[in-house]
């Protein structure tokens, strides 16, 4: 995760938020950070944002090895040449929500760690390894070579999450689905999202076991790449889950 070294914080910030003050007196006490209050007008040259928050985190990036990521991960997002920031940023806060184990940019994608990015994932880029520049084809034969399989995210793709997702519902009740393929939603998975114009290239979703749709039962011609990845991250969240607990859980709404 992201080291941090240095924080500058605005008087107002500490009397609209108390509570941060007594996080502050612990890093000050840190001789590896350096803790400084400023005006919003310092604060506001800082920052490339119109309204600041009241405080500024300098931290160093971090450096995730693949391998390292993969170590215990059951549930990865790879993300192939997406460009807009502020999808970068939904994707991996989707992933964190979901309980994932790593977000991988592949060469040719936005960075990540940008401002505009760095907002969008609302802290999540904190949680999780996130590693950027990564050569894909590498990346899914170290993910395979840890048992994990590859789905890719194709909106024209003859199977579908939800049919992925009730497939493995009926294995979890002890029905066996019937089914035109091997893989099971609740294996662990690399899921691969494409770039927003062009998805993935040819060459990208054949790196993959499967390719899968998210279906559109309305007249909406696309999702947004930030949708599909929480669609089809959190259908790998929910099929894990219950094969790990080996439990269906329905509850009824009280009035």
């Amino acid at each position: 995760l992201p080291a941090l070294d240095a924080v500058y914080v605005t008087r107002q910030e500490l009397e609209r938020h108390p509570g941060i003050a007594a996080d502050l007196e612990a890093l000050e006490s840190r001789r590896d950070v350096f803790l400084r209050m400023v005006t919003p007008e310092v604060l506001g040259a800082m920052t490339d944002a119109v309204t600041p928050q009241g405080m500024l985190a300098v931290c160093r990036l971090p450096e995730v090895a693949v391998l390292d990521a993969l170590a215990d991960a059951r549930l990865v997002c790879a993300l192939a040449r997406v460009q807009d920031p502020g999808n970068a940023g939904t994707v991996v806060r989707a992933a964190d929500a979901a309980g994932a184990g790593a977000v991988v940019f592949s060469e040719g994608s936005v960075d990540p760690f940008n401002p505009k990015a760095v907002r969008s994932t609302a802290g999540s880029l904190f949680h999780l390894p996130v590693l950027t520049g990564v050569e894909l084809s590498s990346f899914v034969a170290s993910a395979r070579g840890r048992s994990l399989r590859v789905l890719a995210a194709d909106g024209y793709a003859q199977a579908t999450v939800d049919e992925l997702a009730d497939a493995a519902l009926l294995r979890s009740a002890g029905v066996a689905p019937v089914v035109e393929h091997d893989v099971r939603l609740e294996d662990p998975t690399v899921w691969l999202f494409g770039n927003e114009a062009q998805g993935l290239s040819d060459d990208e979703r054949d790196l993959a076991d499967l390719a899968v749709a998210v279906p559109l039962y309305g007249r909406a011609e696309s999702l947004n790449v930030g949708t599909a990845a929480t669609v089809c991250l959190y259908a790998s969240a929910r099929a894990q889950r219950r094969a790990d607990s080996g439990v269906i859980t329905v509850r009824r709404r009280t009035p």
